[in-house]
């Protein structure tokens, strides 16, 4: 099923690192459940968008996948898929998701638009910068401000902190993912940001993790969350710290499991805001 395995269907994670601060910020800007139609739009469109942004993303990356030991199977690399196809299935893909933000309102509509152009530039950032990791950081969290423009028909101030908080946490995953393929990268000429931290990696990431739960924090606060998001912060911290452990040798399977691993960061956020709401 080439077409599938294009989409990444058969690899959920992506959808998931996408849903968590996607349902968060629903939640946020609801005040608890955003209702049955606001939440079955933004859930299908993640995973519509998140599926759209692979297809390009190997589309772009169709002359280097074959040279990757992670990527060599992929449906471009192998010829089982034409680009020409590729490129259709993203139209197609983001068609059907800027159908469903038609049902929503205008300033959900227009922030679309550059959640669109985001998802098509990243796959080609990393031939032009050792930063396309905050391209996708940027791109991963347009959602954000769209949940809070669907829910409450604008953006307001503390919702960019959330914004901060999932740009860095996807900067930070997305160099444990870059770390996997650093060797291959840098002998086909793709740029990272685990290429250019080099040895300051560890350090980098950590740095990174303690700004996340930095933004975390000042995001209960100005939302008033109770304790339950606290002791939820609480638990990401400790699976930031165990994630350090994980890539303390830079070992590829464990820099790959470190960045899997995030997907229960992603849970603990959302159920720290999803619990506060329950009970209050």
């Amino acid at each position: 099923m080439p077409y599938w395995q294009l989409a990444r269907m058969d690899r959920p994670i992506g959808s998931l690192l996408l849903l968590w601060p996607t349902w968060a910020a629903l939640w946020l800007a609801a005040g608890g459940w955003p209702g049955q139609h606001l939440f079955a739009v933004f859930t299908l469109g993640v995973i519509l968008m998140r599926a759209a942004g692979c297809a390009v993303n190997d589309f772009a990356d169709r002359e280097i996948d074959g040279h990757v030991k992670r990527t060599a199977t992929r449906p471009l690399a192998t010829g089982s898929i034409t680009p020409k196809a590729a490129l259709g299935l993203f139209a197609g893909l983001s068609f059907a998701a800027f159908l469903l933000v038609l049902t929503t309102n205008l300033l959900t509509i227009l922030l679309s638009l550059p959640a669109l152009a985001l998802a098509f530039c990243y796959p080609f950032a990393k031939r032009h910068t050792h930063l396309p990791q905050v391209v996708l950081g940027a791109a991963f969290s347009m959602g954000i401000p769209m949940a809070f423009a669907a829910v409450t028909g604008e953006v307001p101030p503390q919702a960019w902190l959330l914004y901060t908080a999932n740009l860095l946490w996807t900067l930070c995953y997305d160099t444990f993912y870059a770390m996997v393929d650093r060797d291959d990268d840098l002998k086909i000429g793709v740029k990272s940001t685990a290429i250019l931290f080099g040895d300051m990696d560890r350090a980098m990431t950590a740095a990174l993790q303690f700004l996340v739960l930095l933004a975390l924090l000042l995001m209960g606060q100005r939302f008033a969350l109770g304790a339950i998001y606290y002791v939820a912060m609480a638990i990401v911290a400790a699976f930031f710290c165990y994630q350090q452990w994980l890539i303390r040798d830079r070992d590829r399977n464990a820099c790959f499991k470190a960045f899997l691993h995030n997907n229960w960061v992603g849970l603990a956020i959302f159920a720290g805001i999803f619990l506060h709401y329950l009970f209050n």
